[in-house]
């Protein structure tokens, strides 16, 4: 029998390969001399990028063990036969089989980088800013600007103008008021009467007629418009009037005194008439004083006929009414002729309650001081 695994001629051609790869990286087995070859040359590691070139050597010789040097120059990269090429295959073959990269083979680390073939690109300065594009289509932006925060205050104005300081002159000294009753009072009639504020006889007594009569002169004159007569108002109207007459202070009475009913011709009596409104205090048929009077209403009328002055009472106030009633002259029950300050202020506006008012304070002071008790009364249409 034949051995078909002995011998040269009985073996494979695989088996051949297999077997001289075997002895490229263990060398020959014993008893085998190395083969002869050519001397190695100079190492020369391959370049980047480039594979070790491999071609087929010379016929192979008469086998031999290899020696030290012969197993090193395979190592090294020498030129090896063509037998040696199969194994340097399937060792590349191994290589690749277990994930090795070209780089990481020995000797890669004494390789050289491979250059880039591009130039990287040019790190921008951060000190440099490129416009960015325009196109033909952009528009302008039309945002509005950012309102101001609420934290930030407004500038303060730098024009604005102080505050007035309040006026520290003390007001101007109240001379004559609604309620006062004087001779002064009385002058302050007849002047306003002079230049057209004060339509009626002067009676002494300040009003709501002289209060009106005192805003329409301080309005004209463009003074505070309060009604009551301060020192500017007063020396204002002393400038622009003169000193009031007698009669002008005292004027016989503001209506014309009718003719006397014929029963007022003889003795001392107070002769009254509701057609002129009138009083005439006459002593045998003459006239010794006259003013304005005033009567009751419809509800409560003056009684009318002759009658006598029965009670005389300076300072009396109604217990009716609980209305003041100076200089009162009582003639027929609760009616009497005394001084009224409604009358005086408002006039003909109003009426009493059945006596006969007098608004001239004076005048009437006057004739209580001459009237006595029994003195006649006539009251007549």
């Amino acid at each position: 029998m034949t051995d078909t695994n002995s011998g040269r001629g009985g073996r494979g051609a695989s088996d051949t390969g297999g077997t001289r790869a075997l002895e490229a990286i263990q060398g020959p087995g014993p008893g085998r001399a190395p083969e002869p070859g050519p001397e190695p040359g100079p190492r020369r590691a391959p370049g980047p990028g480039q594979r070790q070139a491999t071609g087929p050597g010379p016929a192979p010789g008469p086998r031999q063990a290899p020696g030290p040097d012969r197993a090193a120059e395979r190592c090294a990269g020498g030129k090896p036969r063509g037998r040696r090429v199969a194994a340097a295959s399937l060792v590349a073959l191994a290589a690749l089989a277990t994930g090795c990269e070209p780089g990481t083979a020995a000797g890669a680390q004494d390789v050289p980088p491979v250059r880039a073939t591009q130039a990287a690109a040019p790190t921008p300065s951060p000190f440099l800013t490129a416009p960015a594009p325009t196109t033909e289509d952009a528009k302008p932006s039309t945002a509005p600007p950012p309102s101001p925060s609420a934290s930030t205050a407004a500038p303060a104005p730098t024009t604005a103008r102080p505050a007035p300081e309040p006026s520290t002159a003390p007001p101007p000294r109240v001379l004559m008021r609604t309620g006062s009753e004087s001779e002064r009072v009385r002058e302050l009639q007849a002047r306003l009467r002079q230049i057209g504020h004060f339509g009626r006889n002067p009676t002494g007594y300040y009003g709501s007629v002289t209060a009106d009569a005192v805003r329409s002169f301080q309005a004209k004159r463009r003074l505070p418009v309060t009604g009551s007569t301060d020192a500017v108002t007063w020396q204002r109207l002393l400038a622009m009037t003169r000193v009031p007459t007698a009669a002008e202070l005292d004027p016989p009475t503001e209506r014309p005194v009718a003719a006397p009913d014929e029963r007022c011709l003889k003795g001392r009596v107070l002769c009254i008439s509701k057609k002129s409104r009138t009083l005439a205090w006459m002593n045998d048929g003459k006239v010794v004083s006259a003013m304005d009077v005033r009567f009751g209403s419809e509800y409560t009328p003056t009684r009318e006929g002759v009658f006598e002055v029965f009670w005389k009472s300076r300072d009396h106030v109604s217990t009716l009414y609980d209305t003041p009633m100076p200089y009162a002259l009582f003639f027929s029950g609760g009616q009497a002729v005394h001084y009224s300050a409604d009358f005086a202020a408002n006039g003909y506006g109003g009426a009493s309650h059945g006596c006969v008012n007098v608004r001239d304070k004076k005048k009437v002071a006057a004739l209580f001081d001459q009237v006595k008790n029994g003195d006649k009364v006539v009251v007549s249409w």
